[in-house]
This record gives structure tokens, C-alpha cells and sequence, in this order.
């Protein structure tokens, strides 16, 4: 990694132009609270892309000269690495000794926007902007961790004032990440995984072939079903004329004549059962007026008893109202006399003190609770609205479709009618689709007048299209073969689309002519090739985007809700201890509140004494009413379940009566017709079929005509809603599927193979792997050691232990135990350790990663390291930030001892703005002797 040599700054805060050398391994910046220290590390975090300090960011820094343009200017050192390689310098294919960094920052749009720029050599200001070839943020990122500025690097450069200690929080599965990615074996780690992704999508496509072969042998079975069935269709054509022409009329003569009987049979017992029911629904009728006599008796009975109950219960809670409040009453003589049993002897005015100290925290926790309320209320909208399938979109977009809507201009979203076939794609979909997720399709062509007005007048930055077509056929092997569309949409779209051609990855892209993109989002064009991937939280096209985003925020509302509960927990403790405070406070006056209302307390114990007496007399006058009532109440159901039991007897009587009534005009109507029908269909038959022998035959088949015409219909219904097959050609279309069923079944044991050597040579790789992962594990844990011996700190690693197993690596983790003073091993972050303590243990972790061998360079920005450390403790942290060869930009106040300068060879002071001045003064620079010489500036 590369070292800073020096930075200047144009319109930086209060600063108009200052110079600033950093050629140095450790520079100091001292000063005053508010004089610059933090601004100044804040400028080279925004010229190396790096978020800046707490909420601050660069546009901040940039608004207060009120000038409408700055430049950061920085010279690192571009050394040689130790390994050679294709890459010898950081900053290759630029060789030279020292690199110029360039930022721009300017007004564009009405808003802040920042370029960058990377030229070989020191460059001065003025010739540089001539020179420089700008680039975006990513881009110049890009090229920064090509240089050695990874994103774990950054993220420990963007730490905040005072939170050195912040490495010590992590937990031992974070840090051994955070030591993968310094050291690089992050990435390979990762390549692994989408290797073994990238086996199981060949799987699926194996388990697709097998579900291919089972559908080709069903068909082979289907075909060989149809075959059978022809068979049956003709057997069953013979035998439903047989029955419906020969058996089924006489066996229908002979069942008609014994129904006749058995009908005859059955309308003589109707009539008998009918002159039986009129009897017994006489008597029913009688019984039942007797019963709702005595219904009406115990219904007034119960009443009686019901108004006693109430009377009784009305008088005995007003009793027992008047007994609690007496008791409420001699609550607060108990209170006094508890009051004035305990021991006071405390500064009452401090106590007082501390208690409105304990309410105002209690308030002040409180507001925070409540805007974490407001703020998970919004998430859960932000939730509810994903999960039935309406994403969040910026106010720029719902504000101008709002005014779309209150225009009556129908639209849609692009990204509303675009969804992703082949999921593996999503990324490559959303990285060139990115620009065009807010364009607006009107649904009619003769709104774009109106619609361009509204979009004119409110400043829309994206497009609004109105020429719509269908979607063509794509080309195979293109971007838009994955692509479906529920909409019309622009042809402009389809074309572009359809011209990039999907690849593997870029080696796999040599033989394509044109456009293409990988799956991640690497895109080459008629300018060149780029990666213009975007993060899976940020998708916006499909049901892949609503579920990133949907898990994105469910893991924030998670975590707000832990943060709420740990509020809550601090809110109740806070409250007891201050409402526990009140009542020792409120005892002191106890004493003196108890002699002056003596007198009331007596009249009221011997009231209250009265009122038990009076209560427990009209409870048991109560009780005897209550249980009077509950006699009268029983009486009365059994009187009413009586006579419901004998009404229900006589309704179902007369429903029977009238059903034998029925019953029997039925039957007289159906002797009468049967009769008839015996007769003309005796007359139809012939002799010859109602002889002794065929009626034999007849029977022995068929036990009755019903028998029969159950057959018939069950062959009818077989051959009505049956597949039948009539066609002699289905063997031959059957031998030809077994044979396709065959090369089928050869083809997928083919392939089966080839999928599982590739997972044996997948997983041979990485186990060789795990060996380069044990030494860089065992190199950081010796880095950790050295640093703690030089700091006179005791340090113990636990080694992870590291296998070929995806759930050993994803469980893994690095645990360090420091012991100080030789007082004991203390974990990373257990409590036991103080504040100085912490800084410590977390400057070994983050020094430790910057002792690179291969790569022994670097610079680390800490902000107010010794905030917490002791004058012993500022010689011992001094003593090993020289025994490395990275470079240290450390702030500290002016108010600490002079151990601090110690290290340094280089401080810079800052000051503040005098009042009345529009720019703050320059900063004081002075270095430390060198040979007998001094230099100072």
C-alpha cells in the first residue's frame, strides 16, 4: 500500500489554500477543540473516497467559504513491491516514484458532486485540472483497492474521534473476516462459494433432465395404455347392446309384477299407521296445555326471587364501596407510619439534586424512545408495502406521479412491467437496466403535451415515453431472451437490450462480437468494458428486487428493535431508582403528618371496624337470596324443558300424521298406474321371451331388472366419459418413444458424471486452500504477540479452527485474551478492561494489520488515540507505533502531557478562526531534529 507525502487544500472549511506535508512515519496534529484537527483528517478521507467523521460529510466542509468550486490535491509514494509480479507498483501502469491525487468538487445541478483524478508524478494544482482524466467515485475506488486501499482498510481509516476503541467490539467471526480481507484471502474465499453456486445450478439442470426422461416414460406408458384401450372400447360396445336390446325389457316385466305385490302390501299398513297417529296427536295436545300452566307458575316465582337478589346485592356493594374507600383512606396512615420507621440521616438538598438529575435522564430517554417509535413505524410501512408487492420510490418520482394522477394522465413504471425469467441474470438485468428505473410509459399517446408540461415545470430527471411496441422475439443468447414484458414498451429498450450478449465472464467474451455482460455485471461497449454491477438491496426490477430490499430492512428493524428494548430496560431502572429517591424524601415529613391526623386515622379504623360488621350481616342475607334464586331458577327449566319436550313430541306428530297422509294418496295413485303398465308391456313381449327356460337363463345372470340397468349405465358412463382409442397406428408411434426413452437415459448418465467430478475437483481446490488461510490466521496472531510484547502487554490467540466444511468456515472465529499488568486474561470486550485499556487492545488489532511482509507499508488515521491513556501508557502506545513501518496521522488536543510528541516527527498545529476573519489561519508545522539540525516552519 501506498504512503502520504503531503496534501493541499482550496476552499476546505475556513481554509482558502494551505499546503500541508505529511513526509513523515508519524505526524501529530495538535490544537484546540474546534480548530481544524478533525477537518484536516476529514480532507484526506474525501480525496481517498472514504466516508468522513460521525454525520459530517464533504459537502459540509465545502459550504462554509461559500465558494462555488474546491480541489484536494494529495502526493502519495508509489513503491516498489516486495513481490514483484504482474502489478510492481501500486498505482501500475504508472511507475513512478510518487502519484498526485486529485479531488474536485463543485456545483452542479444545485447540488455538491466531487470528481477525481490519478496523474503519475507531483503535480502541481494548476497543471493538473489541464491534465487530469476525471472519474466517478466507484471508479476512483476501484482503482484505490487495486492500490492496497481495500474496503476493510477504509472502513478502519473512516473510524470516528474517539472510537479507537471501536475494533474491540468486534466479535471473533467479524474479526477473522476483517483479517481475511486486509490479507486478500477474502476474495478467494468468495470465488469458492460462486463455484460451488455455480455447481448446484448444473444440478438443477441435471435434476430438470431426469424430470425430462420420467415425462418421456409416462408418455411410453401412455402410449402403451391407449393400446389397451381400444380393446376394451369395442368388447364394451357388444356388450351394452346386448343387454339394453335382450335382457333389460323382460327383466324390467318381471320386477314391475313383483313391485306390484309388495305395493299392495305396503298401502294397506299405511292405512292402519295413519288412523294410529290421529289418536296419539290428540292426546299430545292435551298434555301440553297442562305443562305451560305450570311453566307460567315458576316463571313468576323466579321473578319474585330475582327482584330480592337484587335489591339484596344493590345494598351490599354500595357497602363494600364504602369499606374500600375507608381502606383507601388508612393506606395513607400505613404509608406515613412505613415512612416514618426508617432511618434518615442524608443531606436532603443533595438528594434532591440528584433526583431531578435522575427524572431529567428519564425524560431524556423517553425522547429517544419515542423517535425510535416513529422511525420503526416507518419501517413497518416501508415492510408492509414490499411485502404486498409496492416498493418505496424517491419523492421526486411519487411527487411527479402524483401529479400524473391528479392530471388523469394514465402511466406506468418500467420497472413495473419487466420481470426476470432466469434469476441468475437479476444482476446483469438491474446493472444495465440501472438508469432507466424511474422511466414513465403513458399509457396514451395523446397525453405527452401534458404529461412533457408537468414533467417540464417539476424538473423530472428521467424519461417520459410515450411511443410503446410489442416486445419483439429476442435473440438467443442476449440479454432480452430473459427478459419478459407485461407491457408494451419503447423499441429503443428491446434494441439495446437484445444487442448485449450474455457470458460467463469476460475470457468466455473473446469469440462475441460487440456488446456483452457478465453475470455480475462486468459490461464491455463500443467505449470499452467497465463493471457497472449493483448491490442486491438496491434491485429494482421483479420479484428479486422486492425481496432484497424486503430483507435489507427486516434486518434494520431488528436491530432497532434491540436498541429499543436496551432504552426501555435503562428507562425502568432509571424510573425505580428515581421513584425510590421521592419516598425516602417524602419520609422525612412522615413523622409530623402522623401526629397532626391522628384523630381522623382513629375515626376511621373504628368506622371501618362498623362497616365489616354490617358487611358480613347483609352477606349472609345475600347468600340466602341467591340461593333462593337459584331454586326458583332451577323450577323454572325443568317446568319449561318439560313442556318444550312435549311440544317438540307434538310437532313431530304432526309432521308424521301428515307425511302417513301423503303417503298413503301416494300410494293409491301408484297401485292404480302400475296396474297399467303390467298390462301394456305383457302385451309388447314376445312368447317366446317370457317362456319357463329364457326367464331361467335370465336369472341366473341378472338377479333383477335394476341389476341389469346398473350394468348398462355404469357401461354407458364407462364408454361416454372414457379416453377411447381407436386407431391401430398407436404401437408403432410406442415403439418409437421407447427408443427415444433409451438416448435419453444415456445422455443423462453422461452428464451425471462430468457434475460430480466437477465437485470433486471444487472441493480438492479449496481444502488445498485451507492451508493458506491457516498462515495468514497464524501471521496476524503473530503480529498481535510482537505488538504486545512491546507494549508489555500479555496477548493469547485462540487459532480458528479451519476445514474443507462450509459450516466450520462459516462458524469460525478468532479469539484474543489480553492480560495487563499481569493481572489475568481479559477477553476483546467483557467489560472487565478500562477505557485506556480498550484504546490499547484495539491499536495492537489495528496495527497488527498493517505488518504486511509482502506489503510492509500503508498509513493509518487515529483520531485522539491517548484520549484515555495514563502518562505510562502514552510511552508504552509511543514505543510500538515506531516499530512499524506504516505511517500514523495522530490528532490529540493541546491539553495532553508532552509524552504524546514523543513518536512524532512531524506536528502540525492548527488554530482557530479568529472572530472578524473569513479564513482560518495556516497551520504550524514543526519537525523534529534531525543530525543536529532542526527545521521548523
Amino acid at each position: 500500500m501506498f504512503q502520504m507525502k503531503s496534501v493541499e487544500m482550496v476552499h476546505w472549511d475556513f481554509w482558502q489554500r494551505l499546503a500541508v506535508p505529511l513526509d513523515a512515519q508519524i505526524v501529530t496534529i495538535i490544537g484546540p477543540n474546534g480548530s481544524g484537527k478533525t477537518t484536516l483528517l476529514d480532507a484526506m478521507r474525501t480525496l481517498l473516497a472514504i466516508k468522513c467523521s460521525g454525520k459530517r460529510d464533504y459537502k459540509r466542509y465545502v459550504r462554509n467559504n461559500r465558494e462555488a468550486f474546491a480541489f484536494l490535491r494529495g502526493v502519495v509514494d508509489n513503491p516498489r513491491r516486495l513481490s514483484g509480479g504482474l502489478y510492481p507498483t501500486p498505482f501500475f501502469p504508472i511507475v513512478s516514484e510518487t502519484v498526485t491525487l486529485l479531488c474536485r468538487i463543485r456545483k452542479q445541478g444545485g447540488d455538491w458532486v466531487r470528481h477525481y483524478a490519478i496523474l503519475e508524478g507531483d503535480v502541481a494544482l494548476e497543471e493538473a485540472e489541464g491534465r487530469a482524466q476525471w472519474l466517478g467515485v466507484q471508479e476512483y475506488r476501484r482503482q484505490l483497492e487495486m492500490a492496497g486501499l481495500t474496503p476493510a482498510v477504509a472502513e478502519v481509516l473512516a473510524l470516528e474521534q474517539g472510537d479507537t476503541d471501536k475494533l474491540t467490539e468486534y466479535s471473533p467471526r467479524q474479526l477473522l473476516d476483517l483479517v481475511f480481507q486486509v490479507f486478500g484471502d477474502k476474495d478467494v474465499l468468495d470465488n469458492y462459494q460462486r463455484a460451488r453456486d455455480e455447481q448446484r445450478a448444473t444440478e438443477l439442470e441435471l435434476a430438470a433432465l431426469t424430470r425430462q426422461e420420467e415425462v418421456l416414460d409416462t408418455r411410453v406408458e401412455t402410449m402403451r395404455a391407449r393400446a389397451n384401450r381400444y380393446v376394451e372400447w369395442r368388447q364394451l360396445n357388444e356388450r351394452i347392446e346386448q343387454i339394453r336390446d335382450q335382457a333389460l325389457p323382460v327383466l324390467s316385466h318381471l320386477d314391475a309384477k313383483a313391485g306390484f305385490a309388495a305395493l299392495w302390501r305396503d298401502y294397506r299398513s299405511q292405512l292402519q299407521a295413519g288412523r294410529q297417529a290421529e289418536q296419539a296427536h290428540g292426546d299430545s295436545l292435551d298434555l301440553v296445555r297442562k305443562l305451560l300452566q305450570a311453566e307460567q307458575s315458576a316463571a313468576t316465582a323466579r321473578e319474585a326471587a330475582e327482584t330480592r337478589r337484587h335489591h339484596l346485592q344493590d345494598q351490599f356493594v354500595a357497602l363494600k364501596t364504602e369499606v374500600a374507600a375507608v381502606q383507601g383512606q388508612l393506606k395513607e396512615r400505613d404509608r406515613l407510619q412505613a415512612l416514618a420507621g426508617k432511618e434518615y440521616g442524608a443531606d436532603g438538598e443533595t438528594l434532591a439534586k440528584k433526583l431531578a438529575t435522575l427524572r431529567t435522564e428519564v425524560e431524556t430517554v423517553r425522547d429517544a424512545l419515542r423517535a425510535m417509535r416513529q422511525a420503526r413505524n416507518e419501517m413497518s410501512q416501508h415492510v408492509e408495502a414490499l411485502e404486498i408487492g409496492r416498493g418505496r420510490q424517491p419523492d421526486e418520482v411519487r411527487q411527479f406521479r402524483a401529479a400524473l394522477d391528479e392530471a388523469n394522465i394514465r402511466h406506468t413504471m418500467l420497472s413495473d412491467i419487466v420481470e426476470v425469467l432466469d434469476a441468475g441474470w437479476q444482476g446483469a438485468v438491474e446493472a444495465l437496466l440501472r438508469p432507466y428505473r424511474h422511466v414513465v410509459l403513458l399509457e396514451d399517446a395523446g397525453d405527452r403535451r401534458a404529461a412533457w408540461a408537468l414533467a417540464e415545470r417539476m424538473r423530472y430527471r428521467h424519461f417520459l415515453v410515450h411511443e410503446r411496441e410489442a416486445a419483439p422475439k429476442a435473440r438467443k443468447g442476449s440479454l432480452l431472451d430473459v427478459l419478459r414484458f407485461s407491457a408494451e414498451a419503447p423499441d429503443w429498450l428491446y434494441r439495446q437490450l437484445g444487442s448485449v450478449t450474455r457470458v460467463e465472464n469476460a475470457a468466455a467474451a473473446e469469440e462475441v462480437d460487440g456488446d456483452w455482460i457478465t453475470r455480475d455485471g462486468y459490461f464491455r461497449e463500443r467505449r470499452g468494458a467497465r463493471h457497472i454491477g449493483v448491490a442486491a438491496h438496491e434491485y429494482a426490477f421483479g420479484e428479486a428486487a422486492r425481496q432484497s430490499r424486503l430483507a435489507a430492512l427486516r434486518e434494520e428493524l431488528r436491530q432497532l428493535n434491540q436498541r429499543m428494548l436496551a432504552q426501555e430496560e435503562r428507562q425502568v431502572t432509571l424510573s425505580a431508582e428515581a421513584a425510590a429517591l421521592a419516598e425516602y424524601l417524602g419520609g422525612m415529613d412522615a413523622i409530623a403528618a402522623l401526629d397532626a391526623r391522628a384523630e381522623e386515622f382513629a375515626a376511621l379504623e373504628a368506622r371501618l371496624a362498623g362497616l365489616k360488621d354490617e358487611v358480613a350481616h347483609l352477606g349472609g342475607q345475600l347468600a340466602d337470596a341467591q340461593q333462593e334464586k337459584g331454586e326458583a331458577d332451577q323450577r323454572y327449566d325443568d317446568a319449561r324443558l318439560a313442556h318444550d319436550r312435549v311440544c317438540q313430541r307434538e310437532q313431530e306428530g304432526l309432521a308424521q300424521l301428515a307425511a302417513l297422509r301423503a303417503q298413503v294418496d301416494g300410494g293409491r295413485r301408484q297401485v292404480r298406474r302400475l296396474l297399467t303398465e303390467l298390462r301394456e308391456s305383457a302385451a309388447r313381449l314376445p312368447a317366446a321371451q317370457l317362456s319357463p327356460e329364457a326367464l331361467a337363463a335370465l336369472m341366473d345372470e341378472y338377479d333383477s331388472a335394476a341389476d341389469a340397468r346398473h350394468q348398462l349405465n355404469y357401461l354407458q358412463e364407462r364408454l361416454q366419459s372414457g379416453d377411447w382409442e381407436t386407431d391401430e397406428t398407436v404401437l408403432s408411434l410406442k415403439d418409437k418413444l421407447i427408443d427415444d426413452l433409451a438416448q435419453l437415459a444415456r445422455e443423462h448418465q453422461r452428464r451425471q458424471l462430468e457434475v460430480e467430478r466437477a465437485s470433486r475437483l471444487t472441493d480438492d481446490a479449496r481444502a488445498a486452500y485451507i492451508n493458506k488461510l491457516r498462515a495468514t490466521v497464524r501471521t496476524y496472531g503473530q503480529n498481535v504477540k510482537r505488538l504486545g510484547e512491546l507494549a508489555g502487554i500479555g496477548v493469547e490467540v485462540e487459532l480458528p479452527q479451519l476445514d474443507n466444511d462450509d459450516a466450520v468456515l462459516s462458524q469460525a472465529g478468532l479469539v484474543l485474551r489480553f492480560n495487563f499488568d499481569q493481572k489475568g486474561m481479559m477477553g476483546m470486550n467483557d467489560g472487565e478492561a478500562s477505557g485506556g485499556q480498550q484504546v490499547m487492545k484495539s491499536l495492537i488489532l489495528l496495527i497488527a494489520l498493517m505488518m504486511d511482509e509482502a506489503n510492509p507499508s500503508g498509513f493509518v488515521f487515529i483520531d485522539e488515540p491517548f484520549a484515555h491513556l495514563d502518562i505510562f501508557n502514552i510511552d508504552r502506545v509511543a514505543g510500538f507505533l515506531k516499530a512499524t513501518e506504516a505511517q500514523y496521522l495522530i490528532t490529540t488536543p493541546n491539553t495532553h502531557n508532552i509524552n504524546i510528541f514523543a513518536p512524532s516527527e512531524l506536528t502540525l498545529a492548527t488554530r482557530k478562526k479568529r472572530p472578524g476573519e473569513v479564513w482560518a489561519p495556516p497551520i504550524l508545522q514543526t519537525r523534529r531534529r534531525v543530525e543536529g539540525r532542526a527545521e521548523s516552519v
